[in-house]
């Protein structure tokens, strides 16, 4: 359930009934996990007789990188809730990026077999995709999200005020995540987007999510067209992590896209122009459009997205914009048609 709540103060009295509560929180974000507490101690009959925070059992911090998105890292956050005593009855509050609501919803998909939690995104992106919609994950030998488990956080909890402080680079980053959604299924908000992003428009991007997941929650079918860029997106983090190279999940996405735009010209599904359009779109507003590698390094990563299977990857192309449609071909074919 996604609540658009604009103040910290509003998470922690929507959560005053909570009788376990545990902060797991990106050490990036220290003071906002802090911010939750000095509110939750601020609620009539929630303080505890030693000053701490009444249900508040702990707060977990923990140190996020793609690096350390790992199943040593889920089982050492764990490892900590067992330490704290932590209950069945325990409920997990996220608070950070996509990647601590990746290893938090995780965590909560198999501590004591599973346990509540909700997420507080502090990043444009996580708020427009990676807090929403129930997938959890860690990286595998560097190749993204390989082993996971879906599990529904409780809320997600959009709150504007912290994302005042988001360096402009990881705003660009999100800002590809939301012309993603705009580009499956909103063609007019797409624009607005170009524009500048706004709360209205963070709250219509993540309602699109929930709601194309609400109808099909574990990727059977439609829920597939969320992964727009992401096929080629994976595979180029995956080249870049071999090479020591810095970029970003929402810039690889956006490189993912033009690719996407490119193979759906080639193939006769788009106008001709859509590449040139979106290039010049994701250009005005920042985003790197050209991928930095050969399309045959990134061949292999693809053919073993987890998304793959018989030999065949689920692409997901572009007819225009605020319509996609899913496309079952090798990586071979689609290397051939980029070609």
């Amino acid at each position: 359930m996604i609540k658009g709540l604009a103040h910290i103060a509003d998470v922690a009295a929507f959560l005053r009934e909570e009788p376990e509560l545990y902060v797991v929180y990106d050490e990036n974000v220290a003071g906002v996990a802090g911010a939750v507490a000095d509110a939750l101690r601020k609620i009539p009959g929630q303080a505890g007789n030693d000053g701490s925070a009444g249900h508040l059992r702990g707060s977990i911090g923990l140190k996020t990188s793609e690096e350390r998105k790992t199943l040593e890292t889920v089982q050492g956050l764990c490892r900590r809730l067992l330490e704290a005593g932590a209950s069945r009855n325990a409920f997990l509050l996220a608070v950070g990026g996509g990647i601590t609501t990746d290893i938090t919803g995780f965590a909560a998909a198999i501590y004591k077999r599973g346990i509540r939690y909700a997420n507080l995104p502090t990043t444009l992106l996580a708020q427009v995709d990676a807090a929403i919609g129930g997938k959890t994950g860690v990286n595998m030998d560097g190749y993204k999200n390989m082993l996971g488990a879906f599990r529904m956080p409780e809320y997600t909890f959009l709150c504007a005020e912290v994302l005042q402080t988001l360096p402009p680079r990881e705003y660009r980053a999100g800002l590809a995540e939301m012309l993603k959604t705009f580009l499956i299924g909103d063609a007019e908000a797409y624009e607005a987007a170009l524009k500048g992003v706004t709360p209205t428009l963070i709250s219509k991007a993540a309602q699109i999510k929930a709601d194309i997941v609400n109808e099909d929650p574990q990727e059977h079918g439609i829920r597939a067209k969320l992964n727009l860029g992401h096929t080629f997106g994976h595979a180029i983090e995956h080249e870049a992590q071999k090479r020591g190279d810095d970029i970003h999940h929402g810039e690889a996405v956006a490189m993912g896209m033009i690719l996407a735009a490119r193979l759906s010209e080639r193939i006769g599904l788009a106008q001709k122009g859509l590449e040139k359009k979106l290039r010049a779109d994701f250009e005005a507003v920042g985003l790197p459009t050209e991928c930095p590698y050969p399309l045959e390094n990134l061949a292999a990563a693809m053919a073993v997205d987890k998304k793959a299977a018989e030999g065949r990857v689920k692409w997901i192309l572009i007819e225009a914009p605020g319509k996609v449609v899913i496309r079952e071909r090798t990586v071979k074919e689609t290397m051939d048609d980029l070609r």
